[in-house]
């Protein structure tokens, strides 16, 4: 193993042994996994989840001493990076020894589990492992905020990246309804789908790659918040639309971090008074949270994820929209455009994370009227240390009269 890898490890390891201590009582964290059924766990540890691993394995990295290995003996180098005592076992009932061995007199013991499963991102771990290191007498507390210290907050590389992403993101939308506006102008045939593909390209173009397709959807399509156009059932663009476009993308470089943002149009060059109220109430509810988190930002005093969308939720429950916001305000940013840090959420999940420092969450509220259209809007922000910044200005104030 590279003496450089076996640094990086060593580094982390110190780093969650100080977070260990610096939270509420922990003893420790224990990382398991069968099968990369935690992938959480080869990202905190920064491991490799490509490796050859059959069988179960448990690394326990107490708040003071030296981590433990538990391994089964066919593979007693699985976790060969990481530093620590090794302990190996064979038969079902040597795992359970050695384990409440490891464990013993241990009283709370972080791990990849959320009570009542309130937050899927960090229920990894299986209800009967949770019972076994139960049944040692030790109290399971969810890794929730853990995760995020060491999974969602990001490097200045990353947030340059990010910038970079938003920039291009930004400038998409522009190209995309400048295309529509063309087509349409000269009576060329357009879909949905053509539009999407044209996205594509440009991101491709721009040296960046996204986990799947751009959101391209007009009028009834545009209040289902996941429609998706494909070439064989995509509907033609023409005159008098609304045209809704998500994007999301990041670079081709490791460790690169997504950009994500949404965007409306209406070809022709007035928008109908309808699409204007309900955008209205949209960018209010976007507006509030955007304020509330700046505010807290400043003060120093972080909000909770599901406080934010309660800002957010009661600005279009106001406007007499509550029941048509259907989704969470916003999401976690990362590797993935879904990142495993707080999202703003208290209607999907009520998360209870707080929101961290060199993090980064959507803010993208939307109405969707059933048969008639859909509005969202959709911003970026990044805690930095002393202040919240958002990323891909300028910021959407009214629907785009594309024609």
């Amino acid at each position: 193993m590279p003496a450089i890898m076996l640094a990086a490890h060593d580094q982390r390891i110190a780093a969650i042994q100080e977070a260990l201590r610096e939270s509420d009582g922990l003893d420790g964290w224990l990382f398991y996994d069968f099968r990369v059924s935690d992938p959480l766990a080869y990202r905190v540890l920064l491991l490799d989840p490509a490796r050859h691993v059959t069988r179960r394995w448990y690394y326990w990295i107490p708040a003071q001493g030296d981590p433990v290995k538990l391994l089964h003996r066919i593979e007693p180098h699985a976790l060969d990076e990481l530093p620590g005592q090794d302990r190996l076992y064979v038969s079902w009932d040597e795992q359970r020894t050695a384990l409440g061995s490891i464990l013993k007199g241990r009283r709370r013991i972080a791990m990849q589990y959320s009570p009542l499963n309130a937050v899927p991102y960090v229920s990894r771990v299986d209800a009967g492992t949770v019972e076994l290191v139960r049944s040692f007498g030790a109290e399971v507390v969810s890794s929730a905020d853990l995760v995020q210290r060491f999974e969602a907050v990001w490097t200045e590389e990353q947030r340059a990246s990010h910038e970079y992403a938003t920039v291009a993101l930004r400038r998409m939308v522009d190209e995309a309804f400048a295309h529509v506006a063309a087509s349409v102008l000269k009576g060329r045939s357009l879909t949905e789908y053509d539009v999407q593909q044209f996205i594509l390209a440009r991101i491709h173009d721009a040296g960046m790659t996204t986990s799947s397709a751009p959101i391209v959807a007009i009028d009834a399509h545009s209040a289902d918040p996941h429609y998706g156009p494909s070439a064989t059932d995509s509907s033609p663009i023409g005159r008098d639309c609304l045209v809704l476009i998500d994007l999301w993308a990041k670079r081709r470089e490791s460790g690169s971090v997504y950009g994500d943002i949404t965007w409306t149009g209406y070809t022709a060059g007035r928008v109908p008074d309808k699409q204007r109220t309900v955008f209205a109430a949209v960018r209010r509810g976007r507006d509030a949270a955007l304020a509330f988190v700046r505010e807290r930002a400043d003060n120093g005093r972080l909000p909770f994820g599901w406080e934010v969308d309660e800002v957010c939720r009661n600005e279009i429950r106001q406007a007499g929209y509550g029941d048509f916001f259907v989704h969470r305000t916003g999401h976690s940013i990362g590797e993935e455009v879904h990142g495993n840090g707080a999202n703003i959420d208290n209607l999907e999940t009520r998360d209870s994370r707080r929101l961290m420092r060199r993090t980064c969450f959507s803010i993208e509220p939307g109405i969707y009227l059933p048969g008639e259209f859909g509005i969202r809007s959709e911003l970026d922000v990044y805690l930095a240390d002393r202040e919240a910044l958002v990323y891909g200005q300028p910021l959407q104030t009214e629907i785009v009269p594309i024609l």
